[in-house]
């Protein structure tokens, strides 16, 4: 296992090298950015179906007039994508452009929006019709972003702009400089609307849907359920965030399944497709990538090892919420050999236990999209209307998960067991478990040495950190614990935490960026950027960014300290 282990290692950098991938994180950020979006229109879907469950039922008009915020919301998200996808594209390309090249981010998204109408809607009469701007308009919106950036970074770098004299104010000179592009992303999608509708009789976007059908009908079947799952905890294995990787190749069918599963239920049927970003968040992910809702509370529980005890003990609470992190990089699982098997297997195993519950029990696939961060074992009963048997299927994977983590969390607690009452017969000390949980793990020299203590420090101004990690969840554990300290030490310092790919718009009004271990991939690039701002940049590693968690005056003192010193960023 140690060997495989190694061999694992030895690929991660080029597996680090394909997360950085700027069409990747384009389509990531465009899905991130319209997640509000998303979560907000759905509430709306619960409210107005969810009373059905407890034999409460709205009128026809105030159903329609509650639904009314999802249609305009959702209807039009395949837009929203297709705009935020160019501009995160955009901003991609415009880090290595000089300023005369520089991408205009607000006609790009323009001309993304105008490809996207072109390629997916029908003309009707006296407007148009709607059926493809929404989910199932996904993959066409990627499409027409992606697209329209290139054909602007063709015209601009080239310089086949119009050009205006000198005394012409720089906002008229731009409008006239991307007339040429977007004149440009105009007539190619409509040669590529025309070319399809008179080949396929459809438009762009049922066609593309076309294509891609047996892919989606796989992503389905056990094979392909078990490819997305057991990728994305692969990839966390070796430290890189899984989903950054898996996501942008999935989404746009987790969405779709979605809106067909809501359709569905609306029309009196029961939904089945399987895939979608609830089955995402709550079976596969059940608690966490690696679905580890159940491990804390082994360590804490039925450890020997004060040492795990007191992990189970710190992490239980933000594993219960999706927020994983401390657990993976704590125990640690992450590289660790003992919990490489249960950390790929159980993600497989729950995502298959849920498509028998779904084929063969007739459970209701997933109707509803909640926020991640809701416990897996509420969040799965909610997104399936409260079918009886998800209440069933949420005891079952706490507890086919418990099992497959069990006897190897039994081997890792016998080493770690075993270690300390070696320690403790050579030195004759028995730590405290309080001792053993205010230090979980081994703080790295680049935090220990020659630190300044918080209280011995002072700033000439307001300072302000920005903490990035790939969901929000995790940066929002180390900014918690930076304010709770700088309000202790009345340091002059402000915390705030976003998830990487949310931040370009902010990235001005900080004086310091750190990133969380599961997007520190990201360093040079996001280096760019603050370089040219003059922020300070620190990338982190798994059980250093937990040590500081765990302790908030040990999380001021470092930050502080890359304040005061101006030592250079951690490698």
């Amino acid at each position: 296992m140690n060997n495989l282990i190694r061999q694992i290692e030895k690929a991660q950098p080029f597996f680090e090298k394909l997360s950085r991938n700027i069409y990747l994180r384009a389509i990531k950020d465009g899905f991130t950015a319209a997640m509000p979006v998303i979560l907000f229109s759905s509430l709306f879907m619960l409210i107005a179906n969810l009373p059905e469950v407890f034999g409460i039922y709205w009128s026809e008009a105030t159903k329609l007039w509650i639904m009314k915020p999802y249609a305009y919301t959702m209807g039009i998200v395949g837009l929203l994508v297709a705009s935020n996808t160019s501009k995160a594209l955009t901003d991609s390309f415009n880090r290595d452009l000089p300023n005369k090249h520089k991408l205009n981010g607000n006609s790009i998204s323009m001309g993304a929006i105008a490809g996207f109408l072109l390629l997916s809607v029908d003309q009707i009469e006296n407007g148009f019709a709607t059926a493809f701007m929404g989910t199932s308009g996904l993959i066409t919106a990627f499409v027409a972003a992606i697209l329209t950036v290139h054909v602007y970074k063709f015209f601009v770098t080239r310089e086949i702009i119009i050009s205006m004299p000198e005394e012409v104010p720089p906002n008229i000179s731009q409008a006239f400089a991307d007339i040429a592009p977007f004149a440009a992303t105009i007539s190619i999608t409509l040669v590529v609307d025309f070319i399809v509708r008179s080949t396929f009789g459809t438009s762009f976007a049922e066609w593309l849907i076309g294509v891609f059908q047996p892919l989606f009908t796989a992503s389905d079947g056990y094979f392909g359920l078990a490819l997305i799952a057991g990728a994305m905890s692969f990839f966390w294995f070796i430290g890189i965030h899984g989903p950054s990787i898996v996501r942008p190749a999935t989404s746009a069918v987790e969405y779709l399944n979605i809106d067909i599963n809501i359709q569905t239920h609306l029309a009196g049927g029961r939904a089945t497709k399987l895939l979608t970003d609830p089955a995402r968040a709550f079976v596969m992910t059940f608690g966490g990538t690696g679905a580890t809702f159940v491990v804390p509370y082994l360590f804490m529980f039925l450890s020997k090892s004060k040492r795990n005890k007191a992990v189970g003990k710190a992490t239980f609470i933000p594993s219960s919420f999706g927020v994983n992190e401390p657990i993976l990089f704590g125990a640690p699982i992450v590289l660790n050999p003992v919990f490489f098997i249960p950390f790929i297997l159980a993600p497989i195993v729950n995502i298959w236990i849920f498509k028998m519950f779904v084929e063969v029990l007739g459970m209701t696939a997933f109707i509803f999209v909640l926020p991640w961060t809701i416990p897996g074992p509420i969040g799965i009963p909610i997104a399936a209307g409260f079918h009886p048997l998800s209440f069933v299927l949420a005891i079952v994977l706490l507890l086919v998960d418990a099992l497959i983590y069990f006897p190897f969390f039994k081997v890792y607690d016998n080493q770690v067991y075993e270690d300390e009452l070696a320690a403790e017969a050579n030195d004759g000390e028995i730590k405290t478990i309080d001792a053993l949980e205010e230090n979980i793990v081994p703080t790295t020299p680049e935090i220990a040495n020659d630190v300044i203590p918080a209280a011995n420090i002072t700033l000439d101004d307001k300072k302000h950190v920005l903490v990035l990690c790939a969901g929000g969840g995790t940066s929002g554990l180390l900014s918690n614990a930076l304010n709770k300290a700088s309000e202790k030490y009345s340091a002059p310092l402000e915390a705030t935490a976003a998830s990487y790919g949310s931040h370009n718009d902010i990235l001005s009004d900080y004086d310091m960026v750190i990133l969380a271990p599961q997007v520190a991939s990201n360093y040079e690039i996001i280096k760019k950027d603050t370089d040219k701002l003059g922020i300070k940049l620190i990338k982190t590693k798994g059980q250093e960014y937990i040590s500081l968690t765990n302790d908030p005056e040990k999380a001021i003192e470092f930050v502080l300290n890359k304040f005061k010193k101006n030592l250079s960023p951690i490698d």
